[in-house]
Formats: structure tokens, C-alpha cells, sequence
């Protein structure tokens, strides 16, 4: 057996002997408030009982797993990993705990998904209506946010699946990113915008208005801060960042502001006549949009199924 592997199995006796899931919240709650004292105070336990837990945590694995600085107590490498598995720990648990008591009761499941702006309007909803014309029973619950917020949260098993356009950086150590359907960005107003009626528009037209921007950490937003800067800009002006669907919508239809949008978040409402599209082409590639999941611990039967019916409804669209 080679070194790398020695030390595997040690670390992995190390875990099965010796650490407890008192140590492991302890750890969690540590990383998380920065504080071993308010770590303790969650938990109920003095702040010397907790403080002689970590170190005993330290001396088991033989790491430093958290140092004290004037932002509080902060996780070294070693603590953020363990506090990450611990995370997904806990939260495999509370699936765990979840699944007998939906098959006790004789409900079809529970699931938890994270939903970015490209999936919010359209994909998601109409999949949602098709699991449950299904599966009557199933919970599903809903948490919108950006990839930055959300891929953590699937990384440590609060999330199951994360549904939207497929961020540039693909987190391949950890999760499975699956491509469902091609997207383009187009730019919209409200009807009444002095902008609507013209048959051509180009750049310079819209710099007399706002704009409606999705965050800077995203990937739609990287790249239309791109095409700010091919015009000699460094960023939009008079911008407001939102990733939310109904703001944005309200915003568009009451306001001369601009939105650059994924195709499919607006289309029903150009159907509708309650936005329009500007014609000027955004410069902006076709871009992914998809679904990121665990691929380490797997899926549970509600998470998997729900996989099966978006990729049902993305083919249609």
C-alpha cells in the first residue's frame, strides 16, 4: 500500500473512533459564528467544556483547526474541510430522518431547490406542475440566489439540486453539472420605452438610460460588463442589481429602464404585451442552462425523480 493511502485509512480510523456528532456541531457552529463562545452558548455548553473539545478535536486529527485573529476565531484549511464535511453530515441525517417519516406517512418525498434567474420563470414552474400532477405528495421548497449562495449550499447537502444557467467555474471536484438547454440573452423594456418603435438600436441609444443587471458575481453579469468595456466603459451606469424575477419584471413595465435577460425569463411576458424586446443584439454567446447536484453521496428518490422531470421539460423548450 503507498504512503498517500496509509494515511488515508489513518485519518478514516481517526474519524470512525474518535469523533463524536457532539464534537462535529461543535465544529459546525464554531465555523460559522467565529466564536467559540457563541458556539458554546448554541449548544449549551460552557466555553471551557467547548474550548477542551476542539483542542481535543486538534490533538486527535494533529491539525490546527481553527486560529484566533481580531476577526474572531477563523477556520484553518483543516477546520473549513471538516466543518464542510460535517455540514453534509448533518444534512444527510436530517434526509435521512426526513425519508422514513415521508415513508411512514406515505408521501412521495421532500426536496430542496436552488433556483437562479434563468430557471425561475419558466423551467422551473412548468416542472414543477409536472412533478406534482405526479406525485401529489411531494414538498418542494424553493431558494433563489445567485451560484455564489447556492453552490455552497448544495456542497453541503441544504440544497438539492441547483437549477439555472451554468456558471464558467464548474466545481468539478464536487458536483455534476448538467447541461439541459441552450439560452440567449436579449435586451427588453416596457411597452411605452422611447426606445420601442425604432426598427434598429444601437449601443450609444440606451446610455441615456438605466439598466437592470443581474449581481457581479455572476456569470451573465461577467460577461455583460464585457461588452461595457469593448464600448470604452468600465461599468453600466445608473444599473440595478436584482435577481429577482417579479422586481425586475415590475421595474421593466413601469420604468425606461433596460434588462439583458435570459430569452426564456421574459418570453411569456413579450407574448403578453406587458414587455418588449429592444432590437439591438446582445453580443453575448449562447450560454448553458442546466442543473448541478451532488455526485459523492447521490440523490434521494424525490431528488432523482425531480432530475427526470426537468430534463423532461427542457426538452421541450
Amino acid at each position: 500500500m503507498s504512503e498517500p493511502n496509509q494515511k488515508h485509512v489513518r485519518i478514516v480510523e481517526r474519524i470512525l473512533t474518535r469523533l463524536k456528532l457532539k464534537q462535529l456541531r461543535l465544529l459546525v457552529a464554531v465555523e460559522r459564528h467565529n466564536s467559540i463562545l457563541h458556539a458554546a452558548r448554541e449548544l449549551n455548553l460552557s466555553q471551557p467544556a467547548a474550548t477542551k473539545l476542539i483542542k481535543d478535536l486538534e490533538a486527535d486529527f494533529g491539525v490546527l483547526l481553527f486560529e484566533r485573529t481580531n476577526r474572531g476565531v477563523v477556520p484553518t484549511i483543516y477546520g473549513e474541510a471538516l466543518a464542510r464535511h460535517g455540514k453534509l453530515i448533518f444534512a444527510q441525517i436530517s434526509h435521512a430522518a426526513q425519508e422514513l417519516d415521508d415513508l411512514a406517512e406515505g408521501s412521495s418525498g421532500r426536496i430542496v431547490i436552488g433556483t437562479l434567474l434563468a430557471a425561475s420563470a419558466l423551467l422551473l414552474p412548468k416542472t414543477i406542475a409536472r412533478a406534482l400532477a405526479q406525485k401529489p405528495g411531494l414538498s418542494i421548497k424553493i431558494q433563489e440566489g445567485t451560484n455564489e449562495v447556492l453552490m455552497p449550499a448544495l456542497r453541503s447537502g441544504e440544497v438539492d439540486l441547483v437549477v439555472g444557467r451554468l456558471p464558467t467555474h464548474r466545481h468539478r471536484d464536487e458536483l455534476l453539472q448538467e447541461r439541459l438547454y441552450e439560452e440567449k440573452v436579449i435586451a427588453v423594456t416596457g411597452m411605452s420605452h422611447p426606445l420601442q418603435g425604432r426598427k434598429r438600436v444601437t449601443f450609444q441609444d440606451m446610455m441615456d438610460y438605466g439598466w437592470i443587471l443581474p449581481p457581479p458575481e455572476t456569470t451573465l453579469r461577467r460577461q455583460i460588463d464585457l461588452v461595457f468595456l469593448d464600448h470604452g466603459l468600465s461599468s453600466p451606469i445608473n444599473a440595478v442589481e436584482s435577481v429577482s424575477f417579479l422586481a425586475n419584471r415590475s421595474l421593466l413595465a413601469t420604468s425606461t429602464m433596460i434588462g439583458i435577460l435570459p430569452n426564456h425569463v421574459v418570453e411569456q411576458d413579450i407574448a403578453a404585451g406587458i414587455l418588449a424586446r429592444v432590437p439591438w443584439d446582445v453580443p453575448i454567446p449562447i450560454g448553458p442552462v442546466g442543473v448541478s447536484y451532488r455526485k459523492t453521496k447521490g440523490l434521494t428518490p424525490a431528488a432523482a425523480f425531480f432530475l427526470d422531470e426537468l430534463r423532461a421539460v427542457a426538452a421541450t423548450l
